[in-house]
């Protein structure tokens, strides 16, 4: 069996899709160290100056494979939230809610332990302003949905409004924390079942905590 060429032409728009799709392979594998421009265009078919009308250089590409990666991580919060019961009562909802933002955040790092890691290797000067590209279904990006379930559990009466401020900064440092933790810390000696037990107590903790 004759073994298929790398395609070498592209309609308009096609290379820059292809070279990002690339990246995120990469990411998926290997994290943001993998990253590669040169590598990127090998596995997309084309020559390295073919990249550079859509990507000058390897830092502009990880830029669009880290807000993609931000973006998975959303969808995956999302999913989580899209499967609770539609009808309970509103505190319920809203402590459901938070967790079910915890609980998609802490699956997609272990799962997707690459892209997470990708998704939040960025220098402080890039992290001021919201990339669309960095949004879920919703049109909310990781910190966004966090920020969200925390209004609704101050909506429900579950939360003082006076604890509010900067809540999310408290609960999300405890939970990336925990997984980064286990990915890449003493934690990854735990096997699947301890790491959902402990990854609950967390999440109690940070509900009760904040």
């Amino acid at each position: 069996m004759t073994k298929a060429k790398p395609r070498s032409t592209y309609r308009h728009g096609d290379l820059r899709r292809a070279l990002l799709d690339a990246g995120i392979e990469l990411a998926r594998d290997g994290g943001p160290d993998a990253v590669v421009l040169r590598e990127a265009t090998r596995r997309a078919g084309v020559v390295p100056n073919a990249a550079y009308r859509h990507f000058a250089s390897r830092h502009e590409l990880l830029v669009a494979v880290r807000a993609a990666a931000l973006s998975a991580v959303a969808v995956a919060m999302e999913a989580e939230l899209a499967a609770l019961p539609k009808k309970r009562r509103r505190a319920d909802g809203a402590r459901a809610s938070l967790r079910a933002v915890g609980t998609g955040y802490l699956r997609f790092a272990q799962t997707q332990t690459g892209l997470f890691r990708t998704a939040f290797a960025a220098p402080k000067a890039e992290w001021g302003t919201h990339d669309p590209a960095s949004a879920g279904e919703s049109g909310l990006d990781p910190f966004q949905l966090l920020g969200a379930a925390l209004d609704r559990m101050v909506e429900a009466g579950v939360m003082p409004a006076e604890r509010r401020a900067d809540a999310e900064y408290l609960a999300w440092s405890a939970v990336h924390g925990f997984a980064m933790l286990l990915i890449e810390g003493p934690l990854q000696r735990l096997d699947r079942a301890q790491a959902a037990t402990l990854g609950e107590r967390l999440l109690d903790m940070v509900e009760k905590g904040i």
